[in-house]
């Protein structure tokens, strides 16, 4: 019966695999600073700043999950395929490959002999309703444990109701969601082991609803009569009533108690598929072993050996737990979990569509040192230290016919020319007034990328290091006077997130205008920015009377 379990299973997962496995999974934005953790925050804008090489881990979802499946023992009574098993689990990715997994099983497992038992004179669920043959010290077989005369031997079938409830913590292996030659498929594949403890509370169905033992015997020696072993089965469950209402052969006090029933350590190991359904929902089968160090999980642990002879046996008892589970990703401003990421999904993009490399400057021939290469220069013997345009030739601002590195007088006016050797004109005009016009100064901001200010969920107090950002901005507002800067934050729409908002927007504010002395008419608020982080405030620099 096991074999048909696990083809149904590999059946199962072919087709599905088939169709399902070309489901594709795009990775993330990497420049979306909302899916950063606070923690993790300074490594993203060095690595924004190409000073640190890789990107910070992105914030990811949990998975919680149920499942329903079929509960197998595999022990001294042949199981009874299949009994029903159902569980709940919560799973968090540690990496992309490695995640831990709690989960809680109830399962309630079932088994029947089909071959008769007669040596069961030390279990006591049966010993104490059947006579069993018995092996005197001297050799002699009698039919009780009491020293009575022989009796006729009572055959029994053994069988058993076990109801187990487990609690474990898994480690979970992702096997293929590194892809060096497709983005993602929508097929997951992964191992998993375990530890964790279970209680169980096993029973047999010695009695019959009268309170007697039952008389196996016509089923003995009718063995004969049926052809395999599921008309064995089909007529003992006619006969027995299915109460199980004789507590089983158990630790006794050798094992600790919980909720009455025994507990032991457990170690699970296991595999299983995921199929993607959406970005929030996926559908596995998994198939896992649970090992005990107990051989009661069925009540019985003596090995039939000659008449009058029962043997404990040293195998310990486990049970199978096949599932199918249904799986939700929980969590908002998240990526999906990353055991449905591809780590390389960021490199290969970059390598494909660079938005993010450094590249190194190339190297190419410059004769003359002047920053433009021989093939682009125009001017192939420039002057060591001249300043060239872009076609290598000298500069001359003036135009006078002496280049500015020569030059003493590097803006003469037309009207001044021509000049002498050293670039010097002969102006009619006394005072500076002449050059009016012809040297503007550059009024525009060159602030760039101002990093955003991150706030603590729920705070609205600035931590050290968005002090620190504002105490470098201060300094370079100082020291652009052309410039001014936004405030912008990104409320929801609720009353509280809105005030919430208004006031962190008011400490960027204060700090600069109060704490960095720069004036409040470069200093502008606005907030309601649009969708982005609740908890990150924007700062965008802007040319004073212009653009950005």
């Amino acid at each position: 019966m096991a074999s048909k379990k696990y083809t149904l299973l590999m059946g199962l997962i072919c087709l599905i695999s088939t169709a399902f496995g070309q489901v594709g999974s795009g990775g993330y934005n990497w420049k979306d600073s909302s899916l950063i953790p606070t923690k993790r925050m300074p490594q993203h804008q060095e690595f924004l700043n190409n000073n640190y090489a890789f990107p910070a881990k992105p914030r990811n979802q949990w998975e919680i999950g149920i499942s329903a499946g079929a509960a197998t023992q595999s022990s001294d009574v042949s199981a009874i395929f299949p009994t029903l098993g159902l569980g709940v689990s919560v799973r968090k990715a540690i990496g992309y490959v490695f995640s831990l997994r709690a989960e809680y099983i109830h399962g309630v497992t079932k088994g029947l002999n089909w071959v008769s038992s007669y040596n069961y004179q030390k279990n006591p669920a049966w010993s104490h309703k059947y006579n069993a043959p018995f092996r005197q010290p001297d050799g002699t077989i009698i039919g009780t444990v009491s020293g009575l005369n022989p009796v006729k031997f009572d055959p029994v079938f053994y069988n058993y109701k076990t109801v187990i409830n487990e609690a474990s913590l898994e480690g979970v292996f992702t096997l293929n969601n590194i892809r060096f030659h497709k983005n993602k498929s929508g097929l997951i594949i992964y191992g998993l082991a375990g530890i964790g403890g279970m209680i169980f509370d096993a029973r047999v169905n010695t009695l019959n609803s009268a309170g007697n033992p039952y008389d196996f015997s016509s089923i003995v020696a009718n063995a004969n009569v049926y052809k395999n072993r599921k008309e064995v089965r089909k007529a003992l469950k006619k006969m027995m009533d299915g109460t199980y209402e004789t507590p089983a052969e158990s630790e006794g006090t050798r094992r600790p108690k919980l909720f009455g029933n025994t507990f032991l350590p457990i170690v699970t190991a296991g595999f299983g598929v995921a199929f993607k359904l959406s970005k929030k929902f996926n559908i596995g089968l998994e198939e896992k072993i649970t090992m005990t160090k107990t051989d009661l999980l069925d009540g019985q642990q003596w090995q039939e050996q000659a008449w009058g002879d029962a043997v404990q046996t040293r195998d310990y008892d486990s049970y199978h737990y096949t599932s199918i589970r249904l799986n939700y990703n929980l969590g908002a401003k998240s990526v999906e979990p990353l055991w449905w990421v591809n780590p390389l999904d960021y490199a290969y993009n970059e390598l494909n569509r660079p938005q993010h490399i450094l590249f190194p400057k190339p190297v190419l021939p410059d004769a003359d040192g002047d920053g433009v290469t021989d093939q682009f220069d125009n001017e192939p013997n420039t002057p060591q230290g001249c300043p060239v345009d872009s076609h290598g030739v000298s500069l001359d601002t003036d135009g006078d016919g002496v280049p500015d590195c020569k030059d003493k007088e590097k803006v003469t006016p037309t009207y001044c020319q021509p000049v002498d050797a050293d670039g010097v004109g002969k102006c009619p005009c006394p005072d500076s007034s002449c050059f009016a016009g012809y040297a503007k100064p550059d009024k525009s901001c060159h602030l760039g990328y101002v990093p955003p200010v991150v706030f603590k969920k729920g705070s609205e107090k600035l931590s050290d290091e968005a002090k620190s950002i504002l105490t470098s901005l201060g300094g370079m507002l100082k020291a652009s006077e052309n410039c001014k800067v936004k405030i912008v934050g990104h409320p929801l729409a609720d009353k509280r997130s809105q005030k919430r908002n208004q006031a962190r927007i008011d400490a960027v504010v204060k700090y600069l205008v109060e704490t960095q002395g720069i004036t409040a008419d470069r200093v502008e608020a606005v907030y309601d920015g649009g969708a982005g982080d609740e908890n990150t405030v924007d700062i965008i620099s802007e040319t004073i009377g212009g653009g950005k």
